[in-house]
């Protein structure tokens, strides 16, 4: 792809923004035709799609989908899944099935606006009726905790490791992974580490696979396990966090929607149309068409994503199951690193010792740079969008016309974009000071990114359905059908069943 790539799987390019930094911009209602008529007036089909992939075309659209799942398992999953197969064995593979199952139906639907519309999914949500960007404010303030206790668990995992091998305590190298990610994501150089980090992640990853296969026992217990059911005194708060970071958490699923956008499909944002993406065809039945079969080549590769996110979870598992859980090791504590090296040591030596050190290192520290530059690009997202009525847009900035945006970035200089100062202010504090303040005094890995995977789990719902809702009001033709829109409710209240349950544990009402 030729535009600026910040994430494999979660970034967008550099200069793209549903934000409003520029005049050039195109007006939300400029896209509005009297042919869309029936369509609600803030959201309408994109002007210009390029004709979609067809054949073997389509394979360099689905080879993506291995870079998704690349960074979608690199967070919590490497964490907390093999605890969970220590813990429980095979008991809760449906369960990790089950979600993954979920999972592909609401990347999917994140996708879906940004394909049809050419926006990102938080600029869609800022189109909800009631009052003004509601649903914006409802992403916002969960996802700053989110954020800090998600860069922060997986900084202190990663130094963990490090300290693991090297002179220099977990604080000390946890704070060196944080800084050096924040210099990255502020310098713009997140694009090509990135893409070296998701490389080397995919071949220490693929060895993980190849061991969890070596030591499997396909035995009565795994079989089981394929059959939903409760485990006996099963911990709901020592399951949720794990639930949340199953391939995506709630913030992932909404990052799907720039990683279409960033990937071109249906051509990318309707800022960065141009006349090589196709002509602007007036015709609605023809874009209808066109961009449903660029819906239906997004929908393959999020699926081709998720198996093979899937595989590489459920390879986790096996190892924690057959490896950890006969020793009665669950990893936790500021030691949790060597720990986990154990599944691999245990299978190759110290060979297999290396290859998990490593594993963690760059997986878990792409992640790291993953997570950073998606939280603050999505906060500088919010932020400029945040001022916006529905229907303003083009014109003068946001930062021109409301004294305290200025005031926020008055630090730039003039050949800075709001957005990117946005987007560092938010790497150097939400993603960088305040993540190290929490290492600083809590240490313990497992403790802090439990946090984001319990937000991450609760806040899952509102997700769901608020995307349910900005995607029942696109185009008539483009809209989720009736079995889309069941397997979003029902995702929405898997979720919110455990939001219960936590809740209720939480005040002592399960005994």
């Amino acid at each position: 792809m030729a535009r600026h790539e910040v994430s494999e799987a979660y970034g967008v390019s550099k200069d793209q923004g549903v934000s409003g930094d520029t005049q050039a911009q195109a007006p939300r209602d400029s896209q509005e035709k009297p042919e869309d008529a029936g369509t609600d007036a803030s959201i309408s089909l994109r002007e210009r799609s390029p004709e979609p992939p067809t054949g073997l075309g389509r394979l360099r659209w689905w080879g993506p989908g291995l870079l998704w799942a690349m960074s979608a398992v690199g967070s919590g999953s490497v964490l907390f899944t093999p605890r969970v197969g220590s813990e429980y064995g095979y008991s809760l593979l449906w369960l990790l099935w089950g979600v993954a199952l979920l999972m592909w139906v609401m990347i999917r639907e994140a996708g879906r606006f940004a394909v049809v519309t050419g926006r990102t999914l938080l600029d869609g949500y800022s189109t909800l009726p009631g009052p003004r960007n509601w649903a914006l404010w409802l992403v916002f303030v969960p996802q700053l905790l989110a954020a800090v206790a998600g860069v922060g668990g997986l900084s202190a995992l990663v130094g963990s490791a490090l300290a693991s091998e090297l002179p220099g305590g977990l604080l000390l190298w946890s704070l060196v992974v944080l800084g050096a990610g924040v210099a990255t994501v502020a310098s713009g150089g997140y694009g090509t580490v990135s893409r070296v980090a998701l490389v080397l992640a995919l071949v220490l990853v693929s060895i993980t696979v190849a061991a969890a296969a070596g030591v499997f026992e396909a035995d009565g217990d795994a079989v089981a396990g394929m059959v939903p059911g409760v485990p006996d005194g099963v911990d709901v708060q020592f399951i949720l966090p794990w639930i949340g970071t199953i391939l995506a958490g709630s913030m992932g699923i909404v990052w799907f929607s720039y990683w279409t956008a960033a990937r071109g499909f249906g051509g990318g944002t309707a800022e960065e149309a141009s006349d090589d993406e196709g002509p602007a065809d007036r015709s609605v039945e023809a874009r209808t068409e066109r961009v449903a079969a660029w819906l239906r080549t997004m929908s393959t590769t999020a699926a081709i994503g998720v198996v093979t996110g899937t595989v590489i979870i459920t390879s986790f598992l096996v190892l924690g199951a057959e490896l950890l859980g006969p020793e009665g090791i669950v990893p936790s504590g500021t030691d949790v690193a060597d720990q986990l090296t154990l599944l691999l040591s245990d299978v190759w030596g110290e060979v297999g010792h290396w290859i998990m050190v490593a594993a963690i290192v760059v997986a878990l520290g792409g992640s790291v740079l993953a997570n950073q530059d998606g939280w603050s690009r999505s906060f500088a997202d919010i932020v400029l969008l945040l001022p916006l009525r529905p229907h303003e847009r083009g014109g003068e900035s946001p930062v021109e016309r409301h004294r305290w945006l200025a005031r926020l970035v008055s630090w730039r200089p003039d050949s800075m974009r709001p957005r990117q100062a946005l987007t560092i202010m938010f790497a150097l504090t939400v993603t960088g000071l305040v993540p190290a303040l929490v290492i600083v005094f809590v240490r313990d890995p497992v403790v802090i990114m439990s946090v984001s995977g319990i937000i991450a789990t609760i806040h899952t719902p509102f997700i769901v359905f608020a995307t349910l809702a900005v995607n029942r009001r696109v185009p008539e033709g483009l809209r989720p059908g009736w079995a889309t829109v069941g397997a979003m409710v029902l995702a929405g209240v898997f979720y919110s069943v455990f939001a219960v349950l936590y809740f209720a544990d939480l005040g002592g009402l399960l005994g």
